[in-house]
């Protein structure tokens, strides 16, 4: 979860009240952050933030955590309010970069007066954003430039390597490959364009450069300082939706400085789009259905207009119009999928601590799940074996699925993968569209992102895989899988088959292989893992086109198969 420091005079400016520091510790709460430390320093106090929740990168800062307080305080109340006005400055993003780093917004935010505590809330919040919500600025990375030092129009192009400009920092000017080979962020972020036929960079229409995204700001127009009035905010990253979230997170925070919004046009081959886009978002459901739900299971008797005064303390506009509720909240959230995300507001907004516990009236003992106790003797034994476990996310996307998998949507391969994919009817992004039905395209897609890391890399993960399951009343049930992945020079079927065989020596159980044919693995190397008949898994090693597909250089063996075949109780 992220943490950061934030100046306890600097927060009381920004919401506009003092309070001691015990009363700090429950204001925090507001903002879904704790007080994970109190310290005195030149004569100001210090806190440490720590947000527990990774899906609002709007409370990362001090700016954030302050805009909450005041609302769940009644100082203000509905939506925050952000004026964008129209700028005549346009950025020009290259066809080029489709394959290396394809989408950029920008922003300019004008009229600043950063003090040094500002400035230090600006840099972590960009920093965090770009480290978490942007794991690690694959997705994410942000740039803010001095606009003063900048003449646009702007180009977002793909440039030779052989390009130089000055890295923020240095006082020559590198080439982009010495940058990556010679600066600190160059040796942290290169392996994300490292292989690219050519290197993202940020230039104005004098040819002064601004950025090489997603490594390095210019020394020349990427050092902001108190110094600093007014800036040009960059985000650039693979999925439009969530660097358009980046930049509205941080314009925002922004704005709650004093700054003024403007907005920049960006032109791709295809489309043109202006950014940012605060307009706010809308949750609209049946108004009886949904108060009905908010009181029964916060098992609290709120009346409606208490319920719509509660989301108002939390940044909501509440409207009720001919049997519908309609809620509209900011635009630097994306975490509302659900109306129990709204309940959840609501009872920050009334305060947990003010919610009266009832003892539950069950006879009852409780244990642990017997299954789950069984995964996590799977999971002992997989560490025992030399391995490293991972957990990757249950949404994916088809083309993860099978298209990176070489695997033809339609045709059964013993549920790894099935023909049918559990998809999202209206999902939030096309990357996470769908729930995955096998646990090796996530390994894979793992290892991918660790390219940079050293070898051998022996990973596994017990999780879910969602199947289609007609005779249920959800159609689908979730599955309970080990997958197991070895990425090593020369590693080979008979690494994983010695990973296997041990495994199932342990639980007891005797299996066969049966050679078959899967598109995902070499054709020869592969086969079905059957135990009483009864076909549980695959093993071998992963096909050329697949590692190429996914950008893993190095060769991978690997296995995966349904725990609930193996387990018996008692299991060991």
């Amino acid at each position: 979860m992220p943490k950061f420091d934030v100046s306890k005079t600097d927060l009381e400016r920004l919401v506009g009240k003092t309070f001691t520091v015990e009363e700090w510790e429950d204001l925090f709460l507001y903002a879904k952050c704790e007080l994970d430390d109190v310290w005195e320093e030149n004569g100001k106090i210090y806190f440490k933030a720590d947000s527990k929740d990774t899906n609002r990168p709007d409370l990362w800062s001090a700016e954030g955590i302050a805009r909450q307080i005041r609302f769940a305080l009644g100082l203000e109340k509905g939506l925050p309010k952000y004026e964008v006005e129209r700028s005549n400055v346009t950025v020009y993003v290259d066809e080029k970069l489709k394959e290396i780093r394809p989408y950029g917004v920008y922003a300019i935010v004008e009229g600043l007066s950063l003090d040094e505590e500002a400035l230090k809330q600006m840099i972590n919040l960009q920093e965090k954003v770009a480290l978490t919500f942007g794991r690690r600025r694959r997705e994410v990375a942000i740039g803010i430039f001095d606009f003063d030092k900048v003449k646009p129009p702007i180009y977002y192009r793909a440039a030779e390597k052989t390009e130089k400009f000055v890295p923020l920092g240095f006082e020559e000017e590198l080439t982009l490959e010495e940058i990556l080979e010679k600066h600190e962020k160059g040796k942290e972020y290169g392996h994300l364009i490292r292989n690219k036929p050519y290197y993202p960079l940020l230039v104005d229409s004098e040819g002064k450069v601004l950025s090489m995204p997603p490594v390095i700001n210019s020394e020349i127009t990427g050092r902001v300082t108190t110094e600093t009035k007014n800036v040009f905010v960059d985000v650039t990253g693979w999925d439009l939706k969530k660097i358009m979230l980046a930049l509205n997170v941080v314009v925002t925070a922004l704005a709650e400085r004093g700054g003024r919004i403007k907005s920049v046009k960006v032109v791709y081959s295809d489309f043109e789009v202006e950014t940012p886009d605060l307009m706010p978002k809308v949750f609209e459901a049946e108004l009886g259905p949904a108060m009905d739900y908010i009181r029964e299971l916060s098992g609290l008797k709120l009346s409606d207009e208490e319920i719509k005064e509660l989301l108002e303390r939390m940044m909501y506009s509440v409207e009720f119009k001919d049997g519908k509720v309609r809620i509209s909240y900011p635009a630097f959230r994306d975490d509302i999928m659900h109306l129990r995300d709204i309940l959840e507001d609501v009872l920050i907004a009334y305060g947990y601590n003010e919610i009266e516990p009832e003892e539950p009236k069950l006879a009852v003992q409780g244990r642990g799940d017997r299954f789950v106790e069984f995964e996590d003797a799977v999971r002992e034994l997989m560490v025992g074996f030399g391995l490293q476990e991972v957990m990757t996310f249950n949404l994916t996307n088809r083309e993860a699925q099978y298209g990176r998998m070489n695997v033809p949507l339609g045709e059964d391969y013993s549920n790894h993968p099935p023909a049918e994919l559990v998809e999202i009817e209206n999902p939030i992004s096309p990357k996470w569209s769908a729930l995955r039905a096998w646990l090796l395209p996530s390994l894979l897609d793992f290892l991918s992102q660790n390219t940079h890391e050293e070898y051998p890399q022996r990973l596994f993960e017990v999780g879910k895989a969602t199947l289609i399951d007609e005779d249920r009343e959800t159609k689908t049930v979730s599955e309970s899988k080990l997958a197991v992945v070895l990425a090593q020079p020369r590693v080979t079927f008979t690494d994983a088959k010695e990973i296997l065989e041990s495994l199932m020596r342990h639980l007891g159980f005797k299996y066969e292989l049966e050679e078959t044919e899967h598109p995902s693995f070499i054709p020869g190397r592969v086969g079905k893992i059957i135990l009483e008949g009864e076909v549980i898994g695959i093993i071998g090693e992963i096909h050329p086109e697949v590692l190429e597909k996914w950008g893993v250089e190095m060769p991978v063996a690997a296995f995966e198969l349904f725990l609930r075949p193996l387990y018996s109780d008692p299991y060991l």
